[in-house]
């Protein structure tokens, strides 16, 4: 099967996970006689693991792996995480955590350390000096760390039951690491390995800056993921030192890349897209700063709203966005203009609504007659540019 194929099927998971948002935002306008807790899960995973994981080790395989003796060892490891992820895809959905679906999820973990081993066994020597295998290769290293989120949920699950501090801050653990540690570090190493091809490597002290900064942060951010639980003045100020850390280290990584953009290879088209990222990317590290101030960190934690609407930024925003990107530059999947405007549309309006809302919590006024609705609407937007984004591969 070609690479274009894995990546045909990673859209495919992203387009069940929007039409499960499109569910979930039509619960409140609709009488719908399945279980909210249980769509939510299966959202989640296929999202995260079917979408996001599956394009980035497609990416990564193409860019740092690919080569004649490894398909067949390739094909194997990513045949089994298909089995994995419809296992989720066919148990999540109807049963929530079950027997079953904790399988399955329990199966995909396994599957990412094979990837995991194999990646780092198989790399051309030729990269291994270089700034973006270092960046992906730390990031592989955060995603079997945020694995232990899992492992130790289970536990928390059969011994301390899910009401319990430990089952959250297990779940915040996964999350943090996944998103900050694996997929924003790796779309950044992807963003050099641009650079690189193109004969222009960081100078090592930058790089050197850049890289202690940015996993200095990625560390010291988890702080912010146990505000919640009102702790004492050091873990809030660890959180904050962590997110100026990984806003200097985004900061020295532009001011790079700013002097050789005309240099880089991307069309006017996937500029706009890199630039879109990249604001997102410095609003998520904003947004950072000011939930380690207790006021606004006890504030995120009260309205659900805020946390649903950063995760949306992060996932949707800033990694489908830098998905899109390099996945259209390399040639992998066609971003057709219309749909990425529909998309971004969809986005950008949803996430209006949910902070919205999140606000109208905050300051105690109401939301406004028809905003589910409009809510849902904005979903299907999404959903219908993934849709036409599909067809346009089989075009």
């Amino acid at each position: 099967m070609k690479l274009k194929n894995h990546i045909h099927i990673a859209l495919g998971y992203f387009i069940v996970a929007a039409f499960l948002g499109v569910l979930l935002r039509s619960f409140y306008s609709f009488e719908i006689p399945i279980n909210y807790k249980f769509i939510v899960h299966g959202h989640s995973h296929i999202a995260l693991l079917g979408w996001v994981y599956m394009a980035l080790t497609t990416l990564l395989y193409t860019l740092f792996l690919a080569h004649k003796d490894l398909v067949l060892k390739y094909r194997r490891i990513f045949w089994f995480t298909q089995i994995t992820l419809m296992g989720m895809l066919v148990t999540f959905p109807f049963q929530g955590y079950a027997l079953f679906s904790i399988i399955f999820s329990t199966l995909f973990l396994f599957a990412s350390y094979w990837f995991f081993w194999f990646f780092r066994k198989y790399a051309r020597p030729e990269i291994k000096k270089s700034g973006s295998y270092q960046c992906i290769n730390a990031a592989l290293w955060y995603m079997v760390i945020s694995s232990l989120g899992p492992w130790v949920l289970g536990a928390v699950m059969k011994t301390l039951g899910a009401e319990s501090i430990w089952y959250r801050l297990a779940i915040y653990f996964y999350l943090h690491f996944q998103y900050n540690g694996w997929m924003i570090l790796a779309l950044l190493g992807l963003l050099l390995y641009v650079f690189e091809r193109q004969g222009i490597a960081t100078p090592k002290r930058m790089f050197q800056r850049f890289f202690l900064s940015m996993n200095g942060g990625i560390i010291l951010t988890y702080s912010l993921s146990t505000l919640w639980l009102r702790p004492s003045a050091i873990f809030y100020l660890l959180g904050g030192i962590g997110a100026l850390l990984q806003l200097l280290a985004l900061i020295v990584l532009i001011r790079f890349i700013k002097d050789h953009l005309n240099d880089s290879g991307f069309t006017g088209f996937q500029l706009k897209i890199l630039k879109i990222g990249a604001s997102l990317l410095f609003l998520k590290m904003g947004l950072q700063i000011v939930s380690s101030v207790p006021y606004f960190a006890n504030l995120a934690s009260t309205i659900l709203d805020f946390a649903i609407g950063y995760l949306h930024l992060t996932f949707l925003g800033v990694v489908t966005l830098g998905l899109f990107l390099f996945l259209d530059f390399f040639g992998l999947l066609k971003i057709p203009k219309t749909s990425l405007r529909l998309y971004v549309i969809g986005f950008v309006f949803t996430e209006g609504l949910i902070f919205y809302k999140g606000i109208a919590a905050w300051l105690h006024f109401g939301i406004f007659k028809g905003y589910f609705e409009g809510l849902a609407l904005g979903s299907f937007l999404i959903l219908i540019s993934l849709v036409t984004m599909f067809r346009r591969q089989r075009g």
